[in-house]
């Protein structure tokens, strides 16, 4: 039985005041939930017993059956697999990750939780170990963030940062990549096995402040090149490319 008060945490967790607040946040769905039970400490689990019985080897601790009807009340989902946990946010220290011989993306001000989550994704596909995200990218532990992730999360640090600062310091001693409609041919152009890739806001690209930080800059080009084309790509579809290029000559 699920009561009042964890109904309403629950329900809670649905803005970032209060993830922020509680330092929690909630996944649904039986890959999701028992990925990320490997990696984050949990607080609660909630099933069915539906979910139970199709899961009898399960290795959640402690988790509190509760009926169908109380699983619609608190699942994000149209229609519940039957399994919700209760996370604590992760608190990742500079000492815990060196990033000057890997590859790393920074995300500068992504809006769309969807588009974020898939990104998360893409890193975890091609072995990138962090993300740094804008102080105003959408939150990664948002539900809709999460559930896009697809377990992705459990593998992958996700850090919000002052964007600006982490590019003029960290940025010093690493190649910064950007994509823009006047870089270089991204095929053409020599990728080091290290640096940071830079994608920008869906709508306007990178800003400004942050492209005075690129070195690199980098295009992605149509086929057949100058001929008329859709004006942009995705930002998740564009992340893949860009991430397929560097892992494929490196």
């Amino acid at each position: 039985m699920i009561s009042k008060n964890q109904i309403k945490l629950i329900a809670s967790l649905a803005q970032k005041k209060f993830r922020d607040e509680t330092g929690l946040f909630v996944a649904e769905g039986t890959k999701l939930v028992t990925e990320l039970s490997s990696t984050f400490e949990s607080q609660s689990f909630f099933v069915t017993s539906d979910w139970l019985t199709e899961n009898p080897m399960h290795n959640l601790q402690n988790p509190v059956e509760i009926t169908s009807a109380e699983m619609a009340k608190i699942s994000n989902q149209k229609t519940s697999q039957g399994i919700l946990g209760i996370f604590k946010k992760p608190i990742y220290k500079n000492s815990d990750f060196n990033i000057q011989n890997k590859l790393t993306l920074a995300l500068d001000d992504i809006q769309d939780p969807g588009n974020l989550g898939t990104i998360i994704r893409i890193a975890d596909w091609f072995g990138i170990d962090d993300i740094f995200c804008s102080l105003h990218c959408a939150d990664a532990y948002g539900p809709k963030t999460v559930q896009a992730t697809m377990g992705a999360l459990a593998r992958v640090r996700i850090h919000h940062i002052d964007l600006h600062n982490f590019l003029e310091n960290t940025g010093k001693n690493l190649p910064v990549y950007g994509t823009f409609m006047d870089g270089r041919d991204i095929y053409e152009e020599t990728l080091t096995t290290n640096g940071i890739i830079v994608m920008g806001n869906e709508g306007n690209g990178i800003s400004p402040k942050t492209e005075k930080l690129v070195t690199k800059r980098l295009l992605i080009p149509n086929f057949p090149k100058g001929t008329p084309t859709s004006e942009s790509l995705n930002v998740s579809v564009a992340t893949a490319l860009v991430c397929a290029e560097f892992r494929r000559r490196n």
